[in-house]
């Protein structure tokens, strides 16, 4: 591990696929009160990947695409948004393919309309598919460790736990759970979903976790750029923490100085 500062985080790169990212904060292009807010978000949070629902890509929109707004040198990650079943997954990555999004793909396929949880089987049966096509394949699931493993094993590139249910900015409330895949997966595992602070991102950065995708915190924010920036900061702090192996919490008080050879000892 190389332990001199790097503030930049060019010394530690996330690869993902066959791609390297310098930044560990991913970002979102939906709830944005205006489209023209992205760019100026993705410029302040220095974010190199963000993810965008096919549904909302129109090619024959007499409007700008939403695909305008997002600069050459961030990645796209498409994302199944709307799919309730592996084969809507697996037709809607086929059309980001074709529509020139490339090979990344988040496969969100959720049933349960209330919490909005991810169905775990559906979406491994969509990664395995998918990762045989050359997909580059970022599952979003509950975090379930047997499953990363099944992932890991059908192709996925990432594994993307939730930290607690979507758009409830609770924070890691799966933080046992996320911390088995730290210690287990050998693929990335990418926090997403939950994240309403910088704080939570930190958090999860702290536990170890290779990256956090922030989407309604930053965008739903009054000040989207300023949100961004204070998350990649959080990011970057609590990469550093992880590096940094700090002590494990104790149950009883530890002097940080000596309790001998004061004055009046002497």
């Amino acid at each position: 591990m190389d332990k001199e500062v790097d503030y930049n985080n060019k010394k530690d790169p996330l690869i993902i696929g066959d791609e390297k990212f310098n930044n560990r904060l991913f970002t979102g292009t939906g709830k944005f009160s205006s489209k023209k807010l992205i760019p100026q978000m993705l410029k302040a949070s220095n974010s190199e990947m963000v993810t965008v629902a096919l549904r909302r890509v129109d090619n024959n929109s007499n409007n700008r695409n939403i695909l305008d707004y997002v600069p050459d040198n961030v990645q796209l990650l498409p994302n199944t948004s709307g799919a309730r079943t592996a084969e809507e997954a697996v037709r809607i990555a086929r059309i980001a393919r074709e529509a020139g999004c490339g090979d990344f793909i988040k496969i969100e396929v959720i049933t349960d309309q209330k919490w909005l949880m991810p169905d775990n089987e559906e979406t491994l049966k969509a990664t395995e598919i998918l990762a045989e096509e050359g997909f580059i394949v970022l599952p979003y699931v509950s975090p379930d460790l047997v499953l990363a493993r099944k992932l890991e094993d059908a192709g996925a590139a990432a594994v993307m736990p939730l930290g607690s249910p979507i758009g409830s900015h609770q924070g890691i409330k799966t933080k046992s759970m996320v911390e088995m895949l730290v210690e287990n997966c050998e693929k990335p595992v990418i926090v997403d979903a939950g994240l309403g602070k910088p704080s939570h991102a930190a958090e999860a950065m702290e536990m170890g976790v290779d990256a956090v995708l922030v989407n309604t915190a930053i965008s739903a924010a009054e000040d989207p750029a300023a949100a961004g920036r204070a998350f990649d900061m959080a990011v970057k702090a609590g990469r550093m923490a992880y590096l940094a192996e700090l002590e494990e919490e104790q149950k009883f008080a530890s002097a940080s100085s000596p309790l001998t050879g004061f004055i009046r000892n002497k």
